[in-house]
């Protein structure tokens, strides 16, 4: 272990107790509390919670599937088993999994911000203080912790390299690096890291610093190999054995997002200034008021030393931001000709700025004297990121007894006693445990009856086979006939492949509370019977069901519950 963290310093020491203190909130409310649920619990809680308790977390034949999902889906199609959180996920419940994973990540992003400060910019004993700050301002920031280290453990990758630049540390550099990818999400952050890295060995070729070179790419190559062990399922099912066609390469992002000159310059400014929600959504206004007030207030050598660094930093940033603001346009212009453009998305340099970001902001703070305007800065950041980590606020709202009713606790979103009561109701009229059959949700996500042990048709996955994307369809077709914005949105998109309204919208969350009417469903019963569908779970009642070849078996409802069910059942007229 280094030095560096064998006997903490007073200020690391402060900043680990605040940010378990920051976290509390979350441990106190336990399975009242609120946990993200776009992109988090309508979707990635699934695969660490089904693939250990099916036996296949490590099955990576070509046969192996996953039934609960999508009748079927291949194992190799969701993540590899080999993450870090899939892991622990295997060995905890789902919850405290996810509550104790999320507090590792964040102790790991703090200890890898403290541990990059401290070494390469930071490095007098007066500056510990700042350090802990800025590192338990990083910690809090409002990432998707489900993907692990994918954001929050990027400064532990920037101090390994910039180790290897300097030619120091290098045994633990390359560990670091080799062992990254086990923690963190390919798709997401390995190109780009790669990119990254590989920026910064032509800036400098180009300036004559070859000295430590080839060890800055030996790491790139462990980083690389490691990610291809990691991922191997995944490449190989996809790339070698091409075991099936992805939806993704039927994606258009022409169909789904306005594509103009200025809606690019729009999103340019909005990712710029804002960034994007997964990696961590937070305004950049503290760090540029620091940028203003230590060129304003810094001696002229000191102020032309901060430009040179601050220049190419910026250029990078908003080179990134022109990209991915205007990312549609160019996929519009060059899908056609390069396929995998549709299948992988290359515009998510924007998982690596949030890091490049609070370097502007340690660069700055540095640069200014000690104090309390340096402290000042640092504090207000914190404060920022904490206001606009929605899980944090939410969780304080519902410590205080005003939660929105829109965003509910992870049991009432979950709903374990609502759902073993339809369990329940399914068995007396079949006779049969969910393995034997198949439902479909309306107005809920169908990954709260996929953790509630039922076998779902629908789901949100971002790779399935294109081929039961089609065989889907048919079941939608008629709503999706009525909305132009719902068919482009599945057919040109498609990751959510639910049942949907036209009526409804993408309101995939209709609680109780809501009372929601469907007048008319355009559901096609015989193609949902083809497909193996039996019984559809809809959150919102349905004021016709027989035009929509159902019959209501029962109302289900718990006061704990954010849902009420209406239970329908297939009745077509064969029967």
């Amino acid at each position: 272990m280094p030095a560096l963290f064998r006997f903490p310093t007073t200020p690391l020491r402060q900043a680990l107790l605040v940010l378990v203190l920051l976290l509390l909130p979350v441990w106190l409310l336990g399975e009242h509390a609120y946990l993200s649920i776009n992109d988090n619990l309508d979707s990635e809680l699934v695969a660490p919670y089904l693939l250990p308790r099916l036996g296949v977390l490590l099955d990576y034949r070509s046969t192996a599937v996953v039934p609960p999902l999508m009748d079927g889906l291949p194992r190799n199609a969701l993540r590899s088993g080999l993450s870090v959180t899939m892991q622990l996920f295997a060995v905890l419940p789902p919850l405290p999994a996810y509550l104790l994973h999320a507090l590792l990540v964040r102790l790991v992003a703090l200890l890898g911000f403290y541990a990059l400060a401290r070494t390469h910019w930071l490095r007098k004993p007066e500056d510990t203080e700042l350090a802990a700050l800025l590192a338990l301002a990083w910690a809090t920031l409002p990432m998707h912790t489900i993907y692990g280290l994918s954001v929050g453990g990027q400064p532990w990758v920037l101090w390994a390299v910039l180790n290897l630049r300097e030619g120091r540390r290098r045994g633990l550099s390359w560990l670091t690096l080799a062992v990254f990818p086990l923690w963190s999400m390919f798709v997401y952050v390995g190109p780009f890291l790669l990119a990254g890295i590989g920026g910064l060995l032509a800036w400098d070729w180009w300036h004559g610093r070859r000295a430590h070179l080839g060890a800055v790419l030996l790491g790139a190559g462990l980083l690389l190999a490691s990610y291809l062990v990691v991922e191997y399922p995944l490449l190989y099912s996809l790339l070698i054995a091409k075991q099936f066609v992805s939806h993704r390469v039927e994606f258009d992002i022409s169909q789904l997002l306005p594509i103009s000159f200025l809606n690019g310059l729009k999103s340019t400014l909005h990712y710029l200034l804002m960034g994007q929600y997964l990696p961590g959504l937070f305004f950049r206004g503290v760090i540029l008021a620091a940028v203003a007030v230590a060129l304003t207030k810094c001696e002229p050598a000191t102020r032309r030393a901060l430009g040179r660094q601050l220049l190419p930093l910026g250029i990078v940033l908003v080179l990134t931001a022109v990209f991915c603001g205007f990312y549609p346009q160019l996929l519009t212009a060059l899908q056609a000709y390069i396929p995998l453009l549709r299948t992988f998305n290359i515009g998510r340099f924007h998982f690596l700025t949030p890091l490049l970001w609070f370097v502007v902001l340690l660069l700055n703070l540095r640069a200014l004297p000690l104090g309390r305007l340096q402290v000042g800065l640092a504090v207000a950041q914190l404060i920022l990121g904490l206001a606009m980590n929605t899980e944090w606020t939410t969780n304080l709202r519902h410590l205080a007894g005003v939660a929105p009713a829109t965003e509910p606790s992870y049991a009432a979103y979950v709903a374990p006693r609502l759902f073993a009561r339809v369990r329940a109701l399914l068995h007396e009229r079949t006779g049969q445990e969910p393995p034997a059959y198949r439902v479909a949700c309306l107005g809920l996500p169908p990954s709260v009856a996929q953790l509630n042990g039922f076998y779902t048709l629908d789901s949100y996955q971002n790779n399935y086979p294109l081929r039961y994307k089609h065989q889907f369809r048919p079941l939608i077709a008629g709503e999706l006939a009525k909305n132009s914005a719902l068919r482009a949105y599945f057919d040109a998109w498609g990751n959510r492949c639910y049942l949907f309204s036209a009526e409804l919208g993408r309101n995939f969350r209709v609680g109780a509370a809501q009372r929601r009417v469907v007048q008319h469903w355009a559901f096609d019963a015989a193609a949902f019977r083809r497909l193996g569908g039996r019984f559809v779970l809809s959150a919102a009642r349905l004021a016709r069901p027989q035009e929509s070849g159902l019959r209501l078996l029962a109302v289900q409802a718990d006061a704990a519950a954010y849902w009420q069910l209406f239970v329908y059942e297939v009745a077509l007229p064969s029967e």
